[in-house]
């Protein structure tokens, strides 16, 4: 159980994707200016992490380990994440046009989102020990991927809630939009270091 809890906890607080690891900051960026987008990119990211641990999980164990394919593990990884972002893209545009107009360009950025990748090549790298298989390997990469997801929403939501406030305040022209985004990210980045102590 103690595993779980530190692989919740490092994969939200300690080692998040965007604000220690710096995975995924163009969408982080890009849809952070307002809430409601920010929470559905976050949601979506979230599936996506969680989905593509499961597949990439399961192509690692069953093809590329017996058949001594691993080194094609980044292509294999990439083309799986492509084809459920444009699984996710083609659910929101029949569902909801407006959110899929929202998202403009940053919702076909997910398949380039380097967070999603860097999550299913960790859990192969931390959850199998070469060829062998680590026990509960399956759980920890799912629980991974998940929390991965839900450390990107948290700091897009965070972030999207400071820009809101932001938009009301008086900065300096040259600072305004991107600028003071990556200036708010760096803080941001700086107080989630705090939580590197945590110990269980």
């Amino acid at each position: 159980m103690t595993q779980y809890i530190m692989i919740v906890i490092g994969a939200i607080f300690i080692n998040n994707f965007i604000l220690t690891r710096f995975l995924g900051l163009c969408p982080f960026i890009g849809v952070s200016k307002e809430t409601k987008p920010a929470l559905s990119m976050g949601l979506a990211v979230t599936f996506v992490m969680t989905m593509a641990s499961l597949i990439t999980w399961l192509i690692y164990r069953f093809v590329l380990i017996p058949y001594d394919l691993i080194y094609l593990r980044t292509i294999s990884f990439i083309l799986v994440i492509a084809t459920f972002v444009q699984l996710v893209e083609i659910f929101i545009r029949k569902f909801s046009p407006v959110l899929f107009r929202a998202f403009g360009i940053y919702l076909p950025l997910i398949t380039t989102n380097c967070a999603v990748l860097g999550v299913a090549l960790l859990n192969s790298e931390m959850f199998f020990k070469e060829k062998e298989i680590l026990k509960n390997s399956f759980s920890y990469s799912l629980l991974q991927g998940f929390s991965a997801g839900i450390g990107f929403t948290l700091a897009i939501l965070l972030m999207s809630g400071i820009r809101e406030r932001l938009e009301l305040a008086e900065i300096p022209e040259p600072l305004k939009n991107i600028p003071i985004a990556f200036i708010v990210a760096g803080l941001m980045s700086i107080a989630f270091l705090g939580f590197s102590g945590f110990k269980l």
